[in-house]
């Protein structure tokens, strides 16, 4: 699932705070002429004069490459951007936060952060009116900021993402099954095994959750461990999983996609109540899917949301 650096263009971002974010753009660039792109690994640091825009969000523990059979077909008619998110991927990962200018504690992992990031994105990129396409806690940051800068946002996409309260036993769980992880993994074949495999906490096998995994570890002297902190990360998710969010969700006026796998974690009563909600809401399913349903199924995936996405964000003739 690695992606060939011939096929991203690596775009740096600021989010407000002055964290730096690593955006990267899939298509296939052009090779020579006046109208090239850089070399590869080359940095661009300026907007792209191109089609309309589409910025993917990943989920928790993501980065933006899961996105990247996705952004491909998308760029064929749209400019196609994933987003690292903070404490994710190649962006930064700050620490622990201190008192600001107020003398108030500052979280730099508070919800509030990670939809300011998305939106600098958007302006710092020239990507607006965007389509966002979120899954998972992406897909939340995705509908905040539909909510807080519908001038932003065209369209809107949200993959297998709960409006409801999730509660304090779920984030227990989370912090069980962290420690559960038996790192370093010697090998990558071994992190594929045991997240698609092994994992107690798994059902059946489900290879493209080992795939996930393997394409978020890096590896040190002693075997391969995950390139994010999981302390942070059970942070991040303390943001969001004591809230529920249905009255920004009813803030949406774009028009918006509700997709859920059939085995995923969305279950279809709240699904259909959520495009109750949205003031635009569509309703759709991916079958044989679980959570990850644009790695599960991509076909499936892109049969869903390619015709959405043509039929409110045409693309430029």
């Amino acid at each position: 699932m690695g992606v060939p650096e011939r096929m991203v263009r690596r775009l740096d971002v600021t989010g407000p705070d002055g964290v730096r974010l690593a955006a990267w753009e899939f298509s296939d660039m052009p090779k020579c002429g006046p109208e090239a792109g850089p070399a590869d690994g080359a940095q661009e640091t300026g907007p792209l004069t191109r089609s309309k825009g589409v910025l993917l969000l990943h989920g928790l523990m993501g980065r933006a490459s899961h996105w990247a059979d996705t952004a491909r077909w998308l760029s064929g008619r749209y400019r196609a951007v994933g987003l690292d998110q903070r404490g994710h991927g190649r962006s930064a990962k700050p620490a622990g936060g201190g008192p600001g200018d107020d003398g108030e504690h500052q979280d730099p992992y508070a919800r509030e952060k990670f939809v300011a990031d998305a939106e600098s994105a958007i302006e710092q990129l020239g990507l607006a009116p965007v389509a966002l396409i979120g899954h998972s806690m992406g897909a939340l940051t995705a509908w905040q900021l539909a909510a807080k800068r519908p001038d932003l946002v065209h369209a809107l996409i949200i993959c297998d993402m709960k409006a409801s309260a999730l509660g304090e036993q779920s984030q227990r769980e989370w912090e069980e099954w962290f420690k559960s992880w038996p790192v370093p993994f010697a090998t990558l074949a071994d992190v594929r095994r045991w997240f698609g495999e092994d994992d107690p906490s798994l059902e059946r096998p489900t290879p493209s959750r080992g795939d996930f995994f393997a394409e978020v570890m890096t590896e040190r002297d002693d075997g391969w461990w995950p390139v994010f902190s999981r302390r942070q990360m059970l942070g991040v998710r303390e943001a969001w999983v004591h809230d529920a969010h249905w009255d920004e969700l009813a803030r949406v006026v774009c028009p918006t996609l509700v997709v859920r796998g059939i085995e995923g974690e969305l279950g279809r009563a709240e699904a259909q109540e959520m495009v109750r909600v949205l003031p635009r809401g569509i309703y759709a399913e991916v079958p044989d899917a679980g959570h990850l349903m644009h790695l599960d199924q991509p076909a499936d995936w892109r049969r869903v949301v390619e015709p959405f996405l043509q039929a409110v964000l045409p693309a430029d003739g």
